[in-house]
């Protein structure tokens, strides 16, 4: 299955609701490491880098690296690269979070709205807090609304005999998102001091169709890839998602109700 190809732009169309997630998992982050060397801080999944920015107004003085598999994303996040206000640094590189072995200790390992990309996610957890330096953190946020209509529509819709043998599986790849619990045990199993939680955002969409337009930025792109070369095909399934979406997230005299849940954890090394 080819890796789903991403459109920056998009993605960025609803960056005041995306990015509230990543204010409220940064607001939990404790304080890092004290030492003479400023705080080495990771960003996996930067996306466009708007929220590795965030990293460095809260750490100014840190050494930051964000991580991304998505030259389209990296080449968009690359605006927000240089020296940062307090003498630190900020830069990107191209990384798959799957494959990812850190080869230095960091202060922080952080990863928003990334890791539900990655099969098998938690088996992970090991080697990233490992590398932490004592009293580090490792902190995560993920979506977990895949049952909701949003994402079980998508899934539905690829599976039926139109579109079955074209695109496969392609609506439904984030069974491996765990329970906020579960991210809680493991974390807590590996000898962190660990939190985790949930929040269901319910936001309130505006202009036309505005549930199909957040998926196109996240949980469409593996279809609108697999249909990239075929543009009567991907309007085809569009339209169909999009009477689907309609149904299931009626217009209000308000705008567009979508509650979006997501799921967080924090976890502090001990030692």
């Amino acid at each position: 299955m080819p890796a789903p190809v991403w459109d920056p732009q998009q993605y960025l169309r609803h960056s005041g609701h995306r990015t509230r997630p990543f204010h409220d998992l940064l607001a939990r982050i404790p304080t890092l490491p004290n030492g003479s060397r400023p705080a080495r801080i990771a960003d996996l999944g930067c996306g466009p880098g708007n929220v590795t920015a965030l990293l460095a107004d809260r750490w100014p003085d840190a050494r930051i690296t964000g991580y991304d598999n998505s030259p389209e994303m990296l080449s968009r996040a690359a605006e927000h690269a240089g020296p940062t206000g307090g003498g630190g640094s900020l830069d990107f590189c191209h990384t798959d979070a799957a494959t990812w072995a850190p080869d230095e200790p960091y202060d922080l390992i952080v990863s928003n709205a990334a890791l539900q990309w990655v099969p098998g996610h938690a088996e992970f957890f090991a080697v990233w807090t490992g590398a932490l330096a004592p009293g580090g953190t490792f902190a995560l946020q993920v979506p977990g609304n895949f049952v909701s209509p949003s994402h079980a529509l998508l899934g539905e819709l690829c599976e039926t005999p139109q579109w079955r043998d074209r695109l496969g599986s392609h609506g439904r790849r984030f069974v491996h998102v765990l329970e906020p619990w579960e991210y809680l045990t493991r974390l807590v199993e590996l000898g962190c001091d660990a939190d985790a939680w949930e929040t269901t955002y319910v936001q309130l969409l505006q202009g036309e169709d505005p549930v199909l337009d957040w998926v196109k930025g996240t949980a469409l792109r593996p279809v609108l890839t697999a249909l990239a070369d075929d543009e009567a095909a991907r309007e085809e399934f569009l339209n169909q998602y999009r009477d689907l979406l309609r149904k299931a997230y009626p217009q209000g005299p308000h705008g567009t109700v979508f509650p979006f849940r997501r799921i967080f954890a924090v976890a502090r090394k001990l030692s």
